[in-house]
């Protein structure tokens, strides 16, 4: 008997179905079917000798039940591939790729186009004719839309995709009002462009054109996503197409935008602004369908993708302060640009981050407005991938081509995208593949290097136009609907116009004004104040308590439990360490109602192996945060072990903490230099954005710092880097010697009712160091202190006075002690920037028989603070310099060479005669 013959009784629905679920899930299916199923797959790919394939299979299964797997095939080859063969570029040919769809590829023929098959059942149109199959398959995968999603490795997201697809052949369904409003949308859109480009000749916009479709893809998400609960929109984008977005969807007024284009100068003159399509904004309004929302876009660099990370921050932030019930009801959205998303590390970076406890959002809609090029670099320059968006890739996230010409197309996409994250809470990318209309700025040209492509473009209708032929031909507006809605639109521009020239001045709106409500705005004078950061020591003494005692019915390897106990022990014999400054400054703060948010490599445990702030279980790895346990009304604390990026994790937690001022944001390198990994951050955001827009920001970057022989490339947190980028009251730079003042800085950062970002260089072997130690009265009733004196030595004996910061003062008072020196004071600056003139002052007048004054530094003389004090303080002009020589690396590899260039320039402190300069 033919072993296949059981397969003529078969319902060929049921097989087919059944085929469907093993090729996307084999293990979804019974053992005996997927064995045949297996056997069928490896017969029908299997080649002779000659090459030719295999009839062994098709020769014993009846004919009709091969040809239903071959169709199946078909279909499931639309579904992989049929992205490739869409309608998605409008201005010019796509590239060929093999193999095609085409019937032979799946053993079909011209023949099969007429015979019914069950398998149209997958797709939901039920037994069809081969023919009306490819029909439905056409429009659902290759029409305007191209959907790349196959390579999901869940059943279940795959399944409701496939169903979304197959609603209405993956076309787009709109009523004759909807229509309108989209003309509409699309009408503000162009019409804007052409209104600057006439009022504004040859300035600088970066235009929408050729993307305009854009516009009212925005709105029908915002306006969807309010319907689907969502009560936040934060969104990060470049400069393309950005003052239309603020203008069109964000409601900022037109008035503003223009008064911004005419150059004029700010109200505030501690302020020095940003170009126009850098500003950020925020808004609170009301749906179409009466819905209230708010809406914020960020303010960015001209650094492409840079804001992505500070956008998912944000939206972080906000979901945990007041929708940590429902996060979803915050939405990223973050619009790139073709050649940026394909080019830009950061990308994967921010992407990586999806799904992380630390740092996910929920998902993130992504939208590519795609130019098909980047500047005047072509695609196929841009990238080696097929597509820009194949970074989406990597979180196996679904990608949707659509041509930007086709607007319906577009808002339908939009419609999926959102319903995706919606319901499984992950990232989409939505590719808007259209063209830019002029160079990449109005003044540029760019026929010198796409000539051909540019007479394209030249001939091109924009995508209104052509959606509003569209709309004439079904019946649905009239000829002059469109003039009309361009007309009244351009006199309220020109009306905006008008009332922008009456004004002199230029009035920039604080980004997320209501959460900075509490928090004011400060110039340099108040960061030199005082601030109480008094804690009494009873409080201290039940915080000890607590993080001093692990849960007794929990079993923890013997050594943690020696170290959790320490803390008790330090603190009854009044001596308290680095760790324990840690612990009591973020106990209090929770205590106060303040949250901390801790982040960055390895900090749970910390790279020196010194906080312990996470302890686990030992058989179960449970996570104790003992942080967390000190009282029923206490904020909140976490702490999260980032992945191995420091451009996206800074970003991230800058956003972060500016969305959540009562929030401590501390963000931890594992060793100081490598926050250079984030230099953009550091030099377009943390020191740069209260100037540029605004922004407070309070963010803590704890930078470990200290020369040990460990080599160039973990010595120096680049100490010089961050005090260049310091001026007038931007930012603070600490290097801190003791337990207490490192306790007190930190509480300080969040007592007073401003924000600033802390650099803070913090030490590696004084984690340890017996001498780093300080008294329980010392963090009850101290307070920061600028500048340590020395109290070890009588002011009038004093011959030599040295300046020094960090670790090495330790280093320097050994030295004192074993020369027995009585005449060398050792003055510690614990506040590097802004520079307490008046304690340094105060010290040299102290001093007043001290004939020579040393600044001393570990680091190389063009390297640490030495240039930065000679800036900013006109007594570092007379400073004896006790350093390493020049050099262009931070430390020498040999320890031993590192040893002797240490100790030459402690020699040199004591003894001026032994200048290591020579």
């Amino acid at each position: 008997m033919d072993k296949y013959s059981f397969l003529n009784a078969a319902h060929t629905a049921y097989f087919a179905d059944l085929y469907d679920q093993y090729l996307k899930n084999p293990d979804s299916v019974e053992p005996s079917w997927r064995a045949f199923f297996q056997g069928y797959d490896f017969g029908s790919e299997s080649y002779n000798m000659e090459g030719e394939s295999s009839e062994v299979v098709s020769t014993q299964m009846p004919e009709h039940v091969q040809k239903e797997f071959q169709v199946i095939k078909l279909i499931e080859g639309y579904r992989n591939r049929g992205h490739l063969f869409t309608k998605t570029n409008p201005v010019r040919d796509r590239r060929q790729y093999e193999p095609t769809l085409d019937l032979v590829n799946f053993g079909l023929s011209q023949s099969d186009l007429d015979e019914a098959f069950s398998a149209g059942e997958i797709i939901g149109i039920g037994k069809q004719s081969l023919r009306e199959i490819i029909r439905h398959l056409e429009s659902i995968y290759c029409d305007s839309i191209g959907v790349e999603y196959m390579y999901i490795r869940k059943p279940e997201e795959i399944q409701w995709i496939q169903k979304k697809l197959n609603v209405n052949d993956n076309q787009p369904n709109f009523s004759s009002e909807e229509k309108k409003h989209i003309l509409r949308k699309l009408n503000e859109a162009v019409s804007f462009e052409s209104f600057l480009h006439t009022k504004y000749v040859g300035q600088k916009r970066f235009s929408l054109e050729g993307n305009e479709s854009l516009i009212p893809a925005l709105d029908a998400l915002i306006e969807d996503a309010a319907r689907h609960g969502v009560k936040e929109f934060v969104m990060g984008m470049a400069h393309r197409g950005r003052l239309s977005t603020l203008t069109n969807i964000f409601g900022k007024s037109a008035k503003d935008i223009f008064s911004e284009f005419d150059g004029k100068d700010y109200e505030q003159k501690v302020f020095d602004g940003d170009v126009k399509y850098h500003l950020g904004w925020t808004s609170n309004r009301e749906t179409e369908g009466g819905l209230k929302i708010n809406l914020s876009i960020a303010p960015n660099p001209s650094h492409l993708e840079t804001v992505g990370a500070v956008v998912e921050g944000i939206v972080r932030a906000k979901q945990d302060d007041k929708y940590s019930d429902n996060p979803s009801q915050v939405l990223p959205i973050i619009v790139h640009g073709d050649a940026a998303i394909a080019g830009q590390g950061l990308v994967y970076e921010v992407v990586q981050m999806a799904q992380l406890d630390g740092y996910k959002t929920n998902g993130t809609i992504h939208i590519v407005v795609n130019n098909q090029i980047g500047f005047t670099t072509n695609y196929l320059d841009a990238r080696s991938s097929t597509y820009c968006t194949d970074v989406g890739k990597v979180t196996l996230s679904p990608v949707l081509h659509v041509n930007a010409d086709d607007v319906e197309a577009v808002v339908h996409a939009m419609a999926f995208a959102l319903h995706f994250r919606m319901k499984f809470k992950r990232d989409v990318f939505i590719d808007l593949l259209g063209y830019r209309k002029y160079g990449h700025n109005e003044g540029d040209e760019p026929r010198f290097t796409q000539p051909k492509l540019y007479k394209a473009i030249a001939k091109h209708r924009n995508p209104r136009d052509i959606y509003a032929e569209k709309l004439m031909e079904e019946g649905i507006i009239g000829d002059d609907y469109v003039a009309q809605l361009e007309k009244q639109y351009k006199d309220k521009l020109e009306e905006n116009l008008e009332d922008s020239r009456k004004i002199d001045k230029t009035v920039i709106t604080p980004f997320m004004e209501d959460e900075w409500a509490d928090y004011n705005s400060v110039i340099e004078d108040k960061m030199l104040q005082s601030i109480d950061t008094t804690y009494p020591k009873e409080g201290l003494a039940k915080i000890t308590k607590v993080i001093s005692n692990l849960p007794e019915d929990k079993k923890f390897i013997r050594k943690i439990e020696r170290l959790v106990q320490s803390r008790q022990k330090m603190f009854d014999e009044d001596k308290l360490d680095w760790a324990m400054a840690e612990h009591l400054a973020y106990g209090t703060l929770l205590q106060e109602g303040f949250n901390v948010r801790f982040s960055g490599q390895d900090v749970e445990r910390g790279t020196f192996s010194h906080r312990h702030a996470v302890v686990k279980v030992e058989d179960s790895e449970e996570e104790i945060l003992l942080l967390n346990q000190i009282s029923d009304k206490q904020g909140e604390f976490v702490i999260y072990n980032s992945l191995l990026s420091e451009y996206g994790v800074v970003g991230f937690d800058y956003g972060y903490a500016m969305a959540s001022p009562n929030t401590l944001v501390i963000w931890e390198a594992q060793f100081g230099d490598f926050s250079n990994g984030a230099q953009i951050m550091l030099d377009q955001y943390i020191s740069a954005a209260e100037d540029k827009w605004k922004l407070q920001n309070g963010l803590v970057m704890l930078l470990p710092h200290g020369y040990e022989g460990q080599g160039a490339e973990h010595s120096s947190g680049r100490m010089e880097r961050y005090l260049q980028l310091c001026a007038k009251d931007n930012m603070f730079v600490m290097d801190c010697t003791t337990p207490a003042n490192m306790y007190h800085l930190l509480r300080k950062q969040m007592k007073g009712q401003f924000r600033k970002p802390l650099i803070v260089f913090t030490p590696k072997s004084l984690l340890r160091h017996p001498l780093v130690v300080s008294s329980v009265d010392e963090f009850a009733n101290g307070s920061f202190q600028m500048v340590i004196d020395d109290n070890a030595v009588k002011a009038d004996k004093v011959k030599t006075l040295v300046f020094v910061t960090g670790k090495f003062y330790y280093d320097l008072l050994e030295q004192r002690e074993a020369l027995e020196k009585e005449d060398v004071a050792l003055v510690r600056v614990e506040q590097l920037f802004p520079v307490p003139e008046k304690q340094i002052r105060a010290a040299i007048a102290k001093y007043k028989n001290a004939d020579d004054h040393v600044w001393a530094q570990e680091e190389p003389r063009n390297m640490g603070a030495y240039s930065h004090m000679l800036m900013n303080l006109d007594e570092a002009k007379i400073f004896r310099v006790a350093s390493r020589r020049p050099y262009g690396a931070p430390a020498a590899g040999s320890s031993v060479r590192s040893k002797k260039r240490h100790q030459e320039v402690i020699d040199y402190v004591f003894d001026k005669s032994k200048n290591n300069q020579r």
